[in-house]
């Protein structure tokens, strides 16, 4: 049986427990700014993985064409390593979230070792499925295009493979002859071709705030920082859609996974997102999570039963360390048993 003491520092244990989940879970939050992401919800619509087809060869989500072809236990290959290939992969339904993670593996490998290309290229655009010259899809877009390019078709003062990012208007045609070099509105070097581990990207946007993008190719989980831009507006609804194209040289491009995610945002007048705020506060007209809740319902509870056997111990020792006792021992006769607290009628279970 747990005794009295023990049941108290159990209690004191299990606040102190509690009081330190409550604050790891705060801070394993992900930072946007000045406010944080408090949850995600992974948006099926916008997500494809193998085997990317059904049992009619279809996707319910995806479409794919031209010389794109399907491997159900590695990736959508959009082009092979030929010339004159070029291959898509487009959503069916629009990305209606207005905050929104997307997570893409993707491989870019071949034989070549001085001379691959052209690259493959990420869609977020009002149209889909337009093919054309800009790494497979239509030129004069609008939308968000970000293109892993591996090619050069001029001398510049960075390195390839390159990530580049353009914000067409619908009427802007790309520059091929300068890879794209003034359009931008954020670019990095990052040799994610013929890597040892798996190479991906993610984009994060919030609405009319900023779009992050990042890129993982030297080690397994380690995320590399490859551009943001701050205060952008990107088009409502766009379709998410991927393709590449090959020329005179080539490489085999393909999609291994899509995960996207619906981000939802806390407040940014949120208590907890100020400087200097604890588990316990909030502001005076924001309603605490049930999460919050919880915990501080375990933190009182966990407090009062620590006190109130506390209190029964203060009692006990008092009670015990009264009249009746001469030298340490109890004595048995009747005044130990009418008259003081020691008395052997007083023994508890």
């Amino acid at each position: 049986m747990i005794s009295r003491c023990n049941l108290l520092s159990l209690s004191l244990l299990t606040f102190s427990l509690f009081l330190g989940f409550a604050h790891a879970a705060s801070d394993d939050k992900t930072k946007i700014g000045n406010s944080t992401i408090d949850r995600t919800v992974q948006l099926r619509t916008h997500s494809i993985y193998a085997p990317f087809i059904d049992q009619d060869l279809q996707n319910r989500w995806w479409d794919f064409g031209a010389d794109a072809y399907v491997n159900t236990n590695k990736h959508i290959r959009l082009t092979r390593e030929r010339p004159s290939q070029m291959g898509w992969l487009w959503s069916r339904l629009p990305l209606t979230a207005t905050n929104y993670v997307i997570e893409v593996e993707f491989k870019v490998s071949g034989d070549g070792g001085h001379l691959f290309g052209d690259g493959m290229a990420i869609w977020l655009t009002k149209e889909r499925t337009q093919p054309g010259p800009v790494f497979g899809n239509k030129d004069n877009f609008e939308g968000l295009a970000i293109f892993l390019d591996t090619y050069a078709n001029t001398r510049h003062g960075y390195s390839f493979p390159r990530v580049t990012s353009m914000l067409g208007d619908g009427k802007t045609s790309y520059n091929f002859a300068n890879d794209g070099d003034g359009q931008d509105i954020g670019a990095c070097s990052a040799n994610f071709r013929q890597t040892n581990v798996a190479t991906k990207v993610k984009i994060t946007y919030v609405k009319d705030d900023f779009l992050d993008v990042k890129i993982q190719y030297r080690a397994w989980d380690e995320w590399t920082d490859c551009f943001r831009k701050e205060k952008v507006s990107l088009i409502a609804a766009p379709f998410l859609g991927f393709s590449a194209m090959t020329g005179d040289v080539s490489d085999n491009h393909d999609i291994i996974s899509v995960t996207t995610y619906s981000a939802v945002l806390s407040p940014q007048s949120a208590q907890r997102d100020k400087p200097g705020s604890t588990f316990f506060s909030r502001g005076p007209d924001k309603k605490g999570t049930w999460l919050g809740f919880f915990f501080k319902l375990i933190l009182v509870a966990g407090v009062g039963a620590g006190g109130y056997y506390g209190y029964e111990e203060y009692k006990r020792r008092k009670m015990y360390s009264g009249g009746g006792n001469f030298g340490g021992m109890r004595t048995g006769g009747y005044g130990g048993g009418y008259g003081g607290g020691g008395g052997m009628y007083d023994k508890r279970f």
